[in-house]
């Protein structure tokens, strides 16, 4: 038995394989059981919006990079959704925003994340490409 094995419990077939690799499986090992993560075709999306909007917006007067705006929206997302955000003091006394991590996004809430920069770039006359994902 190899140390890592992952099912997508998408069928019977799939179903009963799982459960057959708990059955086999050494002891002290660990069963986890969760939604699926984003998939491919999201985290695509996700990050030619934030391309997108790297190109055509300002946040208070100033360029951000895509990967700036990444932290921008997780956090914004996050309080929109009731998650709220977290700020700590860094190592060197800055302001660090502790976000949740867009990998380890369940499918739906990456939905909701796209949704809401979508709903941004509406808002805020942002042209995106989103018809390469349609």
């Amino acid at each position: 038995m190899s140390d890592k094995q992952s099912f997508r419990l998408s069928t019977p077939t799939a179903r009963q394989n799982a459960a057959q690799a708990v059955v086999n499986a050494p002891l002290n090992f660990v069963v986890e059981i969760k939604p699926r993560t984003r998939s491919l075709d999201q985290n695509a999306m996700l990050h030619a919006l934030f391309s997108d909007i790297e190109k055509q917006a300002t946040l208070h007067g100033r360029r951000l990079t895509a990967v700036q705006w990444k932290t921008v929206f997780i956090s914004a997302h996050a309080t929109a959704t009731g998650l709220g955000s977290d700020m700590v003091a860094g190592l060197e006394g800055e302001f660090v925003n502790i976000r949740e991590s867009s990998a380890r996004m369940s499918v739906a809430r990456m939905t909701s994340l796209i949704e809401y920069i979508l709903a941004w770039c509406a808002d805020n006359s942002i042209a995106t490409v989103t018809e390469e994902f349609a």
